[in-house]
């Protein structure tokens, strides 16, 4: 199985990062771009579990480590 975690701000947080990207794509003329948000993706590959075992342990694994959830969001997508 393979997990695949987003991980995003939440709003309202600062993105510094995800603005600079904003001003640099402006000034190499791509119109129409609003608002730019950064973000992590992160790839498990897990063997010997089931999906709701598999999920529930991914889940653990973001509140504990990979996202500050504090100031962070994040989706869990399990493939078999």
């Amino acid at each position: 199985m393979k997990a695949k975690i987003h991980v995003t701000l939440k709003n309202g947080v600062l993105d510094p990062q995800g603005k600079a990207i904003e001003h640099s794509l402006a000034s190499l003329n791509f119109e129409g771009v609003d608002a730019v948000r950064q973000g992590k993706y992160f790839e498990i590959d897990l063997h010997g579990t089931d999906k709701a075992t598999a999920e529930k342990n991914v889940d653990e694994m973001c509140k504990r480590l990979i996202a500050n959830t504090v100031i962070e969001n994040y989706s869990i997508d399990i493939e078999e």
